[in-house]
């Protein structure tokens, strides 16, 4: 794997009420009822598989959704507020992110790619305006409230429902104490994150920045290892993971996990 095909600067622009109705469930008169609240934390760790996230900005009538505020502060979002419909005529939160994306597409060169968090086809004339100054474009949104227009335009589209679904990595539970469930948990998650965006080696190198990037507190010292080599290799012990001396770097690389 290229260590700098994922390390991108990243802008996320989220249409939170796109998300936010997406999980609920459609009445038969055609209004959307809310469902649960979106888990943003789990989306933004996945793009962070990608590269480093820079900017965060969130768009919505947050007096409608007022307990999302506190967690998407959290989480170090703008949050843009945008006047109810009701009174604009229009969807100010789709403009209003629309202009911000395509300012930021003028203005920061070193931002390369950007995240839509919306399932709404009218996004698509943004993301071909993206493409066209040369970003890649990577969509997030729900299965049942994505448009497909929407979806074949991004140059990746990811569904929430894949991203909060258990993930297919081995059971460690059972094999490693308690104390370092969380390493475990952190590590075979980045591994088969990572697996997704190439089908080459990971670098011991790339696996633990990307790791740093989804916990910045993270150190494989507080688990009780010398190095993060010797955590890799404990865990390939254990049958979680295959590693290799890579010959070009002299380092540890990660095959993948193991079936």
């Amino acid at each position: 794997m290229n260590e700098g095909s994922v390390q991108d600067s990243i802008a996320v622009l989220i249409d939170y009420e796109n998300l936010a109705l997406g999980t609920g469930r459609r009445k038969r008169n055609g209004h959307q009822v809310p469902g649960p609240a979106p888990d943003v934390k789990r989306i933004l760790e996945r793009l962070v598989d990608k590269g480093r996230i820079v900017s965060k900005r969130a768009y919505c009538d947050w007096q409608r959704f007022d307990t999302a505020v506190g967690p998407l502060h959290e989480l170090g979002i703008e949050l843009i507020e945008i006047p109810d419909r009701a009174y604009t005529g229009k969807n100010s939160a789709d403009i209003r992110l629309a202009v911000d994306a395509v300012e930021i597409c003028l203005t920061k060169d070193h931002i390369g790619t950007f995240a839509i968090l919306s399932g709404d086809s009218d996004f698509s004339p943004l993301v071909s305006k993206l493409k066209e100054f040369g970003k890649i474009v990577v969509g997030v949104g729900m299965k049942e409230a994505t448009s497909t227009l929407l979806a074949e335009n991004c140059d990746e589209f990811i569904f929430y429902e894949d991203i909060v679904s258990a993930g297919g990595f081995p059971n460690f539970q059972n094999k490693v104490p308690r104390e370092k469930h969380a390493c475990y948990q952190l590590l075979l998650e980045t591994v088969d994150a990572l697996q997704h965006e190439s089908d080459g080696a990971i670098l011991a190198s790339l696996l633990k920045n990307t790791m740093k990037r989804k916990r910045p507190q993270f150190s494989e010292r507080s688990f009780g290892y010398r190095s993060f080599t010797q955590l890799l290799k404990e865990a390939a012990n254990l049958g979680f993971i295959e590693i290799h001396q890579d010959e070009k770097s002299g380092t540890i690389a990660v095959d993948g996990l193991c079936e």
